[in-house]
């Protein structure tokens, strides 16, 4: 089963960047969520989301 929520390492990992850019993406992905009225949880993201708007891939 794949992970349903990315924290910090993993998006460092899938985008090959530093901890400080990949926490500011976490950022900006949980504020537009939090604009939508989602439940955020600072640090993490939804993966379905993260892929969504990085690949623009769509969750199934």
């Amino acid at each position: 089963m794949s992970k349903q929520i990315m924290n910090v390492r993993d998006v460092m990992a899938v985008l090959e960047v530093s901890e400080s850019k990949a926490y500011g993406i976490i950022r900006q992905l949980n504020s537009e969520l939090a604009e939508k009225h989602y439940i955020v949880i600072p640090g993490k993201v939804p993966t379905a989301y993260f892929e969504e708007k990085l690949y623009g891939m769509h969750a199934e």
